[in-house]
């Protein structure tokens, strides 16, 4: 009897398991995507229990491993006992568009979407809206139900998933603290799972864009945000120090700097429906595909901005770098002057500005000599929305063409809305805005063309403040391009020639080449008068015609942490521009007659006979295999000439 009644029982909850079985497989049909090249793929998968993953493939080696998906709520969980209700069909969509500040002028780029709905245990519906092109993948939560009342997220479960030992380029999340976060830390060369080290203050995560090399260095990801439209905070990533998987987090409630936020948790809160923004994967062969892509614009909303034309990269002379306690109205109209000599657009008063204004109407003198002033603010003036706009009229109304405001130190989602309230009542008075002290763009610069450029960077201040900024600068000055600048148009403040506290141990040709390295709307050169004035000819001549933007660029060599070498075109202007990493000498070869068409000379600026205060300048007739040994910590700069 004991066996027959095994045997029956057996033969009961075997095809119990198979429809148990089947009906998985059922709920897990339908739930990938692939870009229209057929080659990313991103799949959604639903374990025991009701459980959401997904994970990400390219040429169907894997990318990012299975990786949790859900949220909570105060009084929902979506983080289990899940069920798919429905499934969109795919469609395509095209984003084709021009940038203001951009490495390529226009972004053209096809993408497959889809949709899917799931159920949870309380009947609640969460949709998983997913995206793939050929520069990566993208999935996002949405909650399409109609609720008045405030819903508030306490925990987010995302996590990436990457493969173990795979190298990575990511920087500390300061915790909250004096000008922090600011996203003003070194990138460090970690191994997937590694604890947080070398960072400049306390970290409680890693900041996106984090890079990492997987599939056995055959691939480059870049994970993001975009679409943050304020009504969500600034998220990091969780540190993870055993299997690589790296969570979302929020922003914490004391980043609050000296903004008038509330004591509270800084948890996610919306009332319904609920659109939250779009975790990024970008995918590369090389590293220069991260470079170069626009994937975090592509995803981003439109511009809003209808009329555009007012909107003009530029170049800016700055006196607070090279005299940063000289606020006379005498110092500010130099550096006016200078940026008059220079044919610079603009010139930027920086903090005590507004007293020297009072004392010697130096925005009254700058619009004379047809330079277009930009002035300091401080974030706690900017974050009241009355206070805003009526700041804004007060300042179109004097002359004031752009604003630089400055200490925000906080991702929290009352931030990141006043942000976008600053720049669109900026745009309504045809004000540049240009963000210090401030969490990294997401996109922005696509919706708010006003939106210029951003600090979120350890630039050449530094050489004031941080002591292993001189031996490390190098080294991430080639990082950089491939992270930070990927998010949106940052502010490094370049060509730091006069020594500070710190000792600069880059040449002054790596220094030059940074403006051309980076991407910035406005770039605001950091070095004196006297610096600009001594500088030869050929030198004064590029920065006269050295565009603010780009419309075309192509990566010749990108090597995170060592060497990076780029092609750059604007209008009729053509260059080749490069910086070394690294602490010794680079060999390189480049046919110049492939990026130098219609051209039959070049002129090479590299480093004289004081490398670090010098420069030598040499033209050639225009070769196909042109060698040259980049020096440590150095650059070149490339001019091709008709």
């Amino acid at each position: 009897m004991k066996k027959m009644f095994i045997h029956r029982s057996l033969s009961l909850l075997i095809p119990a398991m198979f429809l148990a079985q089947v009906s998985v497989k059922a709920q897990n049909e339908g739930l990938s995507l692939k870009s229209k090249d057929n080659l990313n793929k991103i799949e959604l998968s639903l374990a025991e229990g009701g459980k959401l993953f997904y994970n990400v493939t390219r040429k169907d080696k894997t990318i990012i491993l299975d990786s949790p998906l859900g949220l909570t709520f105060e009084n929902n969980d979506f983080t289990s006992g899940l069920s798919v209700v429905k499934v969109s069909a795919i469609e395509e969509k095209r984003e084709k568009y021009e940038l203001k500040v951009a490495n390529n002028k226009v972004a053209d780029h096809v993408f497959k979407s889809k949709s899917v709905t799931f159920k949870n245990k309380q009947g609640a519906l969460m949709t998983i809206d997913l995206i793939a092109g050929a520069e990566g993948v993208a999935f996002r939560y949405k909650f399409t139900d109609k609720e008045p009342q405030k819903r508030v997220v306490t925990n987010e479960i995302t996590g990436f998933h990457i493969e173990q030992n795979a190298k990575g380029w990511l920087q500390p999340y300061n915790k909250a603290g004096d000008y922090t976060p600011g996203y003003e830390d070194f990138y460090v060369n970690v191994k997937s799972g590694d604890p947080i080290t070398g960072a400049r203050n306390e970290s409680i995560g890693w900041c996106m864009p984090a890079l990492f090399n997987v599939n056995n260095t055959k691939n480059w990801v870049l994970i993001a945000e975009s679409g943050a439209d304020g009504t969500f905070p600034g998220c990091h990533l969780l540190p993870d120090s055993t299997n690589g998987i790296y969570s979302i987090g929020f922003a914490k409630k004391d980043e609050k700097f000296t903004l008038p936020l509330p004591d509270k948790e800084a948890y996610p809160e919306s009332n319904l429906p609920w659109t939250m923004p779009w975790r990024v994967i970008m995918i590369g062969d090389k590293a220069g595909d991260i470079l170069l892509s626009t994937m975090i614009t592509d995803l981003a909303p439109a511009s809003k901005i209808e009329d555009t034309s007012w909107i003009v990269p530029g170049k800016a002379a700055w006196s607070w770098w090279s005299h940063p306690e000289d606020f006379t109205p005498e110092m500010y109209n130099k550096f006016t002057d200078v940026s008059a000599s220079f044919g610079f657009r603009y010139t930027l008063f920086d903090a005590g500005w507004e007293k020297a204004n009072k004392e010697g109407k130096i925005i009254d003198y700058a619009l004379s000599k047809g330079v277009q002033p930009l002035v300091w603010g401080y974030s706690a003036e900017y974050f009241d929305s009355q206070k805003r706009k009526n700041r804004f009229k007060e300042l179109e109304s004097m002359g004031v063409k752009g604003v630089k405001i400055d200490f925000w130190c906080s991702d929290r989602q009352e931030v990141m809305a006043a942000l976008q309230g600053v720049f669109e009542d900026a745009a309504k008075e045809h004000l540049l805005v240009n963000l210090h002290g401030t969490t990294i763009p997401r996109g922005w610069h696509r919706t708010w063309p006003n939106f210029v450029t951003a600090e979120a960077i350890l630039g050449t201040e530094s050489y004031f403040y941080e002591p292993r900024f001189p031996e490390k600068a190098a080294e991430q000055n080639t990082v950089l391009p491939f992270t930070r600048n990927v998010a949106g148009p940052a502010d490094y403040t370049p060509f730091a020639l006069t020594f500070r506290k710190y000792k600069r141990l880059n040449t002054a040709t790596h220094e030059l080449a940074m403006a051309m390295i980076y991407t910035s709307g406005i770039i605001h050169f950091a070095d004196s008068e006297e610096v600009f004035n001594s500088l030869p000819d050929a030198l004064k001549n590029l920065l006269k015609e050295m565009p603010a933007t780009w419309d075309k660029t192509e990566y010749i060599i990108a090597d995170p942490g060592k060497t990076i070498v780029l092609s750059r075109q604007k209008d009729n202007l053509s260059y080749i521009v490069g910086i070394n990493g690294t602490n010794a000498a680079e060999p390189i070869s480049i046919d110049l007659k492939k990026y130098g068409k219609g051209f039959s000379k070049f002129r090479v600026i590299s480093e004289g006979k004081d490398p670090l205060m010098e420069f030598k300048v040499e033209t050639y007739p225009l070769t196909s295999n042109w060698k040259y040994n980049l020096a440590p910590k150095g650059g070149f700069i490339i001019q091709f000439i008709k």
